[in-house]
């Protein structure tokens, strides 16, 4: 397949663009941090300016590193973190009011727990399509939180985007909607092809309802659709590409490494993807609704046109990670060892623990739940919190190897729960399909497979978000048939991490049954606390 395909990846903490040939092979990609202000664990908060000029200039420099002919680009295609973008001639920030520029209500944030908890109490049809419970990191308890917070900010707002569309708006001016997007986050109803107007006025948010949904998307269409005439003028001398050229409809970071990965071994339906990032999520694909209690979704054409999926995951993985051996005496020490080696601590970490096996083993009996932010799947539960058993008061850099071995099982299990619990409601998988920058070390995958007691699968291609953002350009460019065919057609698989067997699938069984006595345990005690 001739010419060229970029994918834009918009995570946590950067902006990312990559190159692309017709076969998924990348020829260049480029970074660019973004920055965050978080003055509290719930609150967190970006700059929708910021990230765009990242943006730019992260597709600037790939196009310049491949060295291709600009005019050769075919498509573009976005995928983003689910924030909210609050659009227009704002009074103040969504949290400050002397800050304006701060007009994201990042993914994380928790500020709208309250709100989230007022609409679950309430009897509301399309919360069956959320796992029946509404999250805070979703859109309409945020909106709600701003309504009520900050009501000058909200009057003001012309728009409410997700992230990822407002990158495709600013890019084409199209104020079209992902399928994939207001599906996921915003309660939108896709098999129906409608919005709950009633569920809008019950919980608060009555006004949007009353505007037929202007400010948060009357124009809903699947991802890899074609908007407007292309990249606007000014937003492609900012990248420099030609105007003109073919934009698609996004999709959510987690769904493009969805995209990107599960149809590589054969059958999406047979893969759950699991993108470990900051957080992590998983992606099931079903050929009919599987309703699955704490587990979002189903959602119809979310991920694979004309297919269900559900979505579940970790609030926290990588970060979870992060925050978990900063608790180790061991960390600093071991952090200065890391940086001169030129690898992030985490790495260097998997590097010493070397050998899966042997690792398990000596992590036996150390025990983590990282639930440092919350359960997000299977209990939607975010209050709920980490535990840790078996620690003891070693200060060597061996024992923060065996915690960071112990915290890696962790979100093994817990990705185990969520297989097993969707399994149970009618969404069986069959392999794992690994992608995000936290899951790329062979331990941490062979890790994975050992834990849950199925195959792990680590796509060719080393950025299979970035891959499946530059698919929706090829299918905007009419490259392929469909999304199906493009996932098919530019996808393949590296190698597979078998599971574990013997005595070693014997510990780890052990071990999960540990970790769900742990979790259960501490929502006892919690639950008996005045």
């Amino acid at each position: 397949m001739e010419g060229w395909f970029i994918g834009v990846d918009v995570g946590t903490g950067s902006a990312r663009a990559g190159v692309f040939d017709g076969r998924g092979t990348l020829h260049a990609s480029a970074k660019r941090e973004i920055a965050m202000h978080r003055p509290s664990g719930e609150i967190a908060e970006q700059s929708s300016a910021q990230i765009w000029e990242a943006v730019c200039d992260a597709v600037a420099e790939a196009v310049g590193a491949s060295e291709i002919d600009p005019g050769a680009v075919r498509g573009l295609g976005f995928d983003a973190t689910c924030s909210l973008v609050v659009a227009g001639d704002l009074p103040g920030g969504v949290g400050d009011e002397a800050h304006p520029e701060r007009d994201i209500i990042v993914w994380m944030d928790h500020r709208a727990k309250d709100q989230a908890a007022r609409i679950n109490a309430g009897d509301h049809g399309v919360l069956a399509y959320v796992g029946g419970r509404i999250s805070p990191e979703m859109e309409t308890p945020k909106l709600l939180w701003l309504k009520e917070n900050r009501p000058q900010v909200y009057a003001a707002a012309s728009h409410f985007f997700d992230l990822t569309d407002f990158l495709t708006w600013k890019a084409t001016g199209s104020e079209a909607r992902s399928i994939c997007t207001v599906t996921c986050k915003w309660t939108y109803l896709a098999h129906e092809q409608r919005w709950d107007d009633a569920y809008f006025r019950s919980v608060g948010l009555g006004d949007l309802a009353a505007a037929e949904f202007a400010r948060i998307g009357t124009r809903i269409v699947e991802p890899g659709t074609r908007l407007g005439d292309g990249l606007l003028p000014e937003a492609a001398r900012a990248m420099g590409l030609r105007a003109g050229t073919p934009v698609a409809a996004g999709l959510i970071d987690a769904h493009a490494g969805g995209v990107g990965t599960v149809a590589a071994a054969g059958d999406p339906v047979d893969a759950v993807g699991y993108v470990f990032g900051t957080s992590s999520c998983t992606m099931t694909t079903t050929a009919k609704p599987a309703f699955v209690p704490g587990v979002w979704g189903p959602y119809y054409s979310a991920m694979v046109p004309g297919m269900w999926l559900n979505e579940g995951g970790q609030s926290v993985a990588g970060a979870a990670i992060d925050h978990l051996i900063s608790l180790h005496p061991a960390h600093d020490a071991a952090e200065a060892e890391a940086r001169a080696a030129r690898m992030s601590l985490p790495e260097w970490l998997a590097e010493r623990a070397r050998d899966a096996a042997a690792a398990a083993v000596r992590a036996a009996h150390l025990h983590v739940v990282p639930e440092f932010l919350g359960n997000r799947a299977p209990f939607a539960d975010p209050q709920a919190r980490a535990v840790i058993m078996g620690q003891g008061i070693e200060t060597d850099l061996d024992s923060l190897v065996v915690l960071y071995v112990a915290g890696l099982c962790g979100l093994g299990y817990g990705l185990r729960q969520i297989v097993e619990t969707q399994t149970a409601h009618g969404a069986p998988v069959r392999r794992i399909a690994i992608s995000g920058g936290a899951g790329r070390h062979p331990l941490i995958r062979q890790l994975l497979a050992d834990a849950t007691g199925l195959p792990v699968d680590a796509a060719e291609c080393d950025e299979p978000v970035l891959l499946g953002a530059a698919m929706l350009g090829a299918v905007a460019a009419d490259a392929y048939p469909d999304l199906r065919s493009t996932m098919t057609a530019m996808s393949r698989v590296a190698q597979t991490f078998e599971p574990a067997t013997g005595e070693l699938r014997a510990l780890h069984d052990a071990r999960y049954r540990a970790f769900v006595t742990l979790q259960d345990t501490a929502r006892q005690i919690r639950a008996q606390m005045p």
